[in-house]
């Protein structure tokens, strides 16, 4: 029978969390990571070596899962493989609601002993209904609370995209460089060999939490290919689902089956299943942060039509260049359209094609800027806008006079609020690199997406858009 969501919604929201295990040698990793929990956490440690330092650190220690004087949600497991089958029942006698098996060497191995003592924790959990999650990975991160697995991932926030990845360095990837981009987690699961949970349970989670808005996820395989797509059809159904691959090549898919025991899959099969399933197929981490990205920041799109603004005729050309390869038009604006331009902007130095090179000295002069996005807005050949904020230009400036950006990104703001089309910006990297770094942050603050090149901007806002029937954008622009 299959783990009620009841019981995973406990596990993925604890009040008490035991660690199980953690060791000196490892910097007391978990017990460290675990410190912006918001419940109560509790070590099981059995070495008298290992207790002193625990003790340290302020967190209780016991003897066994079972002494602990109140109900455990959540265990993490960090003993030897041939361990964890005791550990297991532990967490079954003392009625714990799911166990994390950070432990690996089991099926991923192909070893005999590691295939047996993995059939043998999944029987006990599955006997003793227990969530496990593993075994072979990181387990689960929850901001709001603070359940952590590094610690450096968030704490303290509330996000609104469920990550579910079968490997644990990428969930840590997603969290930590997701967050620099704004995309913070509602709850992410790493899953590693899957084998009382797997990724179709962990969909289904996502799919009736209310506090996750965007599904994200890295899988190798699936134990039960039949369910992953009933379930994978049904979430996409509610929310925006972008899945990667990996194992996408025969060399990936030969190093899936060592990292976590996975079946490969042929990749146009794949991409079939994917896009009947009205999901979203992405091929890296960096291009699944963009489009969630995109996801959170825009608004739905009507048309792949794009009104382009760049600050030099090179940039123009380049920004042009991106996305067109990615399937948009850059189509002349509407006769209108020119005869008011006409009536304000500078042709020295500049052009008002599109797309429209601004020749850097409308960024300082907010009037024009307003009323040229006012343009973009109501112009009827215009789908969507992207702009390049030029670091490279201003970011000395805004340096020395940050209401200059302030001012910037008030303008940005009002088109957004004022406009229903889909509006993206780039911020390439700059010489200036913490300047550049400090602007990116303030736009993403705002509510603003930004984007590292012209080529992420537009293939971002052109996958997103592919998800949209499923969104409701919250008033994002």
């Amino acid at each position: 029978m299959p783990i009620s969501l009841d019981r995973l919604d406990r596990v993925l929201n604890p009040s008490a969390v035991a660690v199980v295990g953690d060791k000196r040698a490892s910097g007391y990793m978990w017990l460290n990571s675990l410190k912006t929990f918001e419940g109560n956490l509790y070590s099981v440690q059995v070495d008298p070596r290992e207790v002193k330092g625990i003790e340290a650190l302020g967190v209780p220690n016991f003897a066994s899962l079972t002494e602990i004087p109140e109900p455990i949600d959540y265990v993490v497991c960090a003993v030897p493989r041939k361990i964890a089958p005791i550990i297991v029942r532990d967490c079954i006698a003392a009625g714990v609601g799911g166990v994390t098996l950070f432990t690996s060497g089991f099926a991923e191995t192909g070893e005999d002993e590691g295939v047996a003592l993995q059939e043998e924790i999944g029987a006990l959990a599955r006997e003793g209904d227990l969530a496990l999650i593993g075994p072979n990975c990181m387990g689960l991160h929850n901001p709001r609370l603070g359940v952590r697995f590094h610690r450096d991932q968030p704490h303290g926030q509330t996000g609104d995209v469920g990550f579910i990845s079968q490997s644990g360095t990428h969930g840590m990837h997603f969290s930590l460089v997701g967050a620099t981009r704004g995309v913070v987690c509602s709850a992410l699961i790493s899953f590693g060999n899957g084998i009382v949970l797997e990724a179709a349970d962990y969909l289904d989670y996502m799919a009736a939490d209310a506090g996750t808005r965007i599904i994200a996820m890295y899988i190798e395989g699936a134990r039960d290919g039949r369910r992953f797509v009933r379930s994978l059809r049904a979430a996409a159904a509610r929310k925006p689902v972008v899945i990667w691959k990996g194992g996408q090549t025969r060399a990936g898919s030969t190093a899936a089956r060592s990292h976590t025991a996975a079946l490969a899959t042929d990749q146009a099969v794949w991409e079939a299943i994917v896009r009947q399933a009205g999901a979203l197929s992405v091929e890296s981490l960096d291009e699944m942060i963009d489009v969630v990205h995109a996801l959170q920041r825009t608004k739905p799109g009507r048309g792949r039509r794009v009104a382009l603004m760049a600050m030099t005729g090179g940039q123009s050309v380049a920004l042009a260049d991106a996305f067109a390869r990615a399937g948009w038009e850059v189509p002349r604006f509407a006769e209108s359209t020119y005869a008011q331009l006409g009536e304000f902007f500078n042709v020295i130095g500049g052009s008002y094609q599109n797309p429209l090179d601004m020749a850097g000295t409308i960024m300082t002069d907010r009037a024009a800027l307003d009323r040229l996005l006012d343009l973009m807005a109501d112009d009827p050949n215009v789908d969507a806008v992207a702009m390049e904020v030029s670091a490279t230009f201003a970011a000395q400036r805004w340096e020395r006079d940050p209401e200059e950006l302030a001012a910037l990104i008030r303008s940005l703001q009002r088109f957004r609020e004022r406009s229903d089309k889909p509006f993206v910006t780039a911020l390439h990297p700059s010489y200036v690199e913490a300047a550049a770094l400090k602007a990116r942050d303030a736009l993403q603050e705002a509510g603003l997406p930004v984007f590292p090149s012209f080529e992420r901007a537009a293939n971002a806002l052109g996958k997103s858009a592919a998800l949209r029937p499923s969104l409701n954008p919250g008033g994002a622009g």
